[in-house]
């Protein structure tokens, strides 16, 4: 099972790029299961909900309210696995061991351990920190 963080993603949804093309080809040759997390969805929902936020004018919240509806669209098309008890164990073991990387990185991570999955991430610096946690950046040139 291949495991695709927020910033694979986002390549993903921006559409039109050599980048994102690149990315689709390669995850449309894979013989793994292409997935994502509840909680890249939770992080990309906060960021648009703060855009939203940001402004008092209803006439300046229209746009992001029309990109946070494309984003539910293109998630309700993937397959999510959940953060449920077995990554909250996991998690939980990580921050005893003192694995110090963000907590949403490091929930994305407890995720891909119980599933026994490849993580795809940009973020390569991070990610390493987490003991078993198999990383690949499809993103690379």
């Amino acid at each position: 099972m291949i495991v695709l963080d927020t910033d694979h993603i986002s390549v993903l949804q921006h559409g039109a790029s050599a980048t994102a093309d690149q990315l689709r080809q390669r995850l449309a040759g894979s013989l793994e299961p292409i997935v994502t997390t509840a909680v890249t969805v939770e992080e990309q929902t906060r960021s648009w909900l703060a855009l939203i936020n940001r402004y008092s004018d209803v006439r300046r919240q229209v746009t992001y309210y029309d990109r946070f509806v494309s984003s539910l669209r293109f998630f309700a098309k993937w397959h999510l696995l959940a953060f449920d008890d077995r990554a909250a164990d996991e998690f939980n073991r990580l921050r005893d061991e003192r694995v110090r990387i963000s907590t949403t990185d490091l929930k994305i991570a407890a995720v891909t351990l119980v599933h026994g999955a490849t993580l795809l991430s940009r973020n390569q610096r991070d990610f390493e920190r987490v003991p078993g946690l198999r990383t690949e950046n499809w993103l690379a040139s």
